[in-house]
């Protein structure tokens, strides 16, 4: 089988890079294998953060935009974890997200099922939903028992 030309460390971030944000600790992971010399993946990874090519905080706020109409903070935050995001960065996001953490369970809530439940079965069936998808215990009671729509 014909291979093109081997892309350097730099030309692979590159390429990782132009199809979303990716977090320092994600590059280092997925490029690691394709070091040459010790110290290499290093270098390149800052020479890409010196030229801002490559930022912790892009790639917080891209998966934050990407993920939130979808999924709870708790969610959220295990992805951003998963992916070696800073600290610091993934607390700052998780503030804003929890100030909206109501509104975008309801949002979803109403995209699935639309209408209140009306048996227990139902009623648990929404709650294990909106679990699953990473929202707060306190936002899905409000959201499945219609206090939400009160407020």
């Amino acid at each position: 089988m014909a291979t093109g030309p081997k892309l350097s460390l730099t030309g692979r971030a590159l390429r990782l890079l132009s199809s979303r944000e990716h977090s320092r600790a994600e590059l280092q992971r997925k490029l690691a294998p394709h070091e040459e010399t010790p110290g290499e993946l290093a270098a390149v990874l800052d020479k890409l953060a010196a030229k801002d090519l490559q930022s912790d905080q892009r790639a917080v706020d891209s998966l934050v935009h990407r993920r939130s109409a979808k999924l709870g903070s708790a969610r959220i935050r295990q992805e951003m974890h998963s992916k070696g995001m800073e600290p610091e960065a993934m607390a700052r996001a998780l503030d804003q997200l929890r100030a909206s953490e109501q509104a975008r369970a309801h949002e979803v809530w109403r995209k699935k099922f639309g209408q209140a439940a009306t048996t227990p079965a139902e009623r648990a069936k929404q709650v294990r939903f909106l679990a699953s998808r990473g929202f707060g215990g306190e936002a899905i009671a409000r959201v499945v028992s219609g206090a939400f729509d009160a407020d």
